[in-house]
């Protein structure tokens, strides 16, 4: 099923890839107004208000730096969409961080993300 927004179509899995590659302001529409985002062991965030001020915040961040997003796998079943994949994050020329990832999305019967479930794995630093 696809779902769209401002005369554009975008399937779930194209949603969950666009904002698990950082391109918040494209998915926004999608974000129901009570959905929960659980960074595990970092922060949760609830309430579309909560998490758009969090994406905000790290777009900022993307802005400031180089960002190298690989996508290794998506794997969607009815409602649900995961992806998994590679951040390379570098500011002139150096590697700044790198981080492994993998985002379980789970959207409701409207097509909107209700759930994001994220795994962060940073690499340390050389």
């Amino acid at each position: 099923m696809e779902y769209s927004e401002l005369g554009k179509t975008l399937t779930k899995q194209e949603i969950a890839l666009t904002f698990s590659n950082g391109e918040f302001e494209k998915t926004v529409e999608y974000i129901a107004d009570e959905t929960v985002w659980e960074v595990v062991e970092e922060n949760t965030f609830v309430g579309k208000d909560a998490i758009t001020e969090n994406c905000n915040q790290v777009a900022a961040y993307f802005k400031s730096v180089t960002t190298d997003f690989k996508t290794l796998n998506i794997i969607a079943q009815d409602h649900k969409v995961v992806i998994n994949g590679t951040a390379e994050f570098s500011r002139n020329g150096q590697r700044v961080s790198f981080v492994s990832a993998c985002d379980l999305y789970e959207f409701n019967e409207n097509g909107q993300i209700q759930r994001i479930t994220s795994y962060c794995i940073q690499a340390p630093q050389a």
